[in-house]
C-alpha cells in the first residue's frame, strides 16, 4: 500500500496520510499541535497488520517524516534573529518537494549500481591463494612446464611478418573540391585546354569527377566550351570576369 493511503485517526485530523500533508503545508493544521509520534505508531501498526515490509514504500515514509520533523524543530527551536520568520506555506512546500526529489535521485542511483553489479556478477573474482604449482619454488626443485620445441614455434609465429593486406575491393574517392581546384589552377595558366591532352590519363572515376567540375564551373559562369562533334575532343574556355 503507497504511503499516501495510509488511513490516520488522529486528536486533531482523521483520513489518508497525503490528506494530512496537504492540509498542513496549506497550514490548516498546525504542525505544532500534529504528534507526528502518532503518525509513526499508525504506520507500524499498519505493517503489524500487513505483515510484510516493503522497503521502498518505508524509506518514503521514512523521507517524509524526516522532513515534517525538521520543520517543526524549526519552528519551535527558531534559529538567529534574521531567521525568527516561520516558513510559508510555498516555502515548506518547496523543501518538502525538494528532499523528495533528492529521495527519488539517491533510489534512482542504488537501482543502477544494483543492476550493474548483478550484470558484472560472472566477472568478480575471489580473494584465494595461489596454487601450489604457481607459488615460488627453488630453480632446483622446478620442473619444465614447456616443451622448448613448442616455446620456440610460439616465438617464430610472433616473428613472422604477415601477409599483406589485400586492398583491391576498396574503390579510390575522388573529391570534387580538388577537380575543382585542378580546374582553376590550369585556367590560371591559360585561357583555354583540351581536355583529353589534359586528363586522358587519367582514370574513368577521375574523368568522370572531372566532367562533374566543369559542370559546376559553367554553372557559376567561369567557363564555356566547345564541342565540334558528339564524342570529339573538348575544348575549355576561360570566362573573363565582367566589371
Amino acid at each position: 500500500m503507497p504511503v499516501a493511503d495510509l488511513d490516520l485517526d488522529l486528536d486533531i485530523f482523521a483520513g489518508p496520510f497525503d490528506l494530512l500533508m496537504a492540509v498542513v503545508l496549506r497550514e490548516e493544521v498546525s504542525l505544532l499541535d500534529l504528534q507526528l509520534g502518532e503518525v509513526v505508531v499508525a504506520y507500524i501498526e499498519h505493517l503489524e497488520q500487513e505483515g510484510e515490509l516493503e522497503l521502498e514504500v518505508a524509506t518514503e515514509f521514512l523521507v517524509l517524516i524526516a522532513a515534517l520533523l525538521e520543520l517543526k524543530s524549526r519552528l519551535m527551536l527558531p534559529g538567529p534573529e534574521e531567521e525568527l520568520d516561520d516558513l510559508s506555506p510555498e516555502e515548506a512546500i518547496e523543501e518538502l518537494l525538494a528532499r523528495m526529489l533528492e529521495y527519488r535521485r539517491y533510489r534512482d542511483a542504488s537501482a543502477v549500481l544494483s543492476d550493474r553489479f548483478e550484470s558484472q556478477r560472472g566477472y568478480l573474482y575471489r580473494s584465494a591463494p595461489l596454487p601450489l604449482e604457481l607459488r615460488q619454488v627453488a630453480i632446483d626443485a622446478a620442473s619444465a612446464v614447456y616443451e622448448p620445441d613448442a616455446l620456440g614455434a610460439a616465438l617464430g609465429d610472433l616473428l613472422t611478418e604477415p601477409a599483406a593486406v589485400d586492398v583491391s575491393h576498396i574503390r579510390p574517392t575522388v573529391s570534387l573540391e580538388r577537380r575543382l581546384r585542378a580546374l582553376r589552377d590550369i585556367l590560371r595558366r591559360r585561357t583555354s585546354f583540351d581536355f583529353d591532352q589534359e586528363f586522358g590519363g587519367e582514370d574513368r572515376l577521375t574523368q568522370a569527377v572531372t566532367v562533374f567540375g566543369l559542370l559546376e564551373l559553367y554553372r557559376r559562369g567561369e567557363i564555356t566550351w566547345e564541342q565540334s562533334e558528339s564524342f570529339g575532343p573538348i575544348e575549355v574556355h576561360r570566362v573573363a570576369p565582367t566589371s
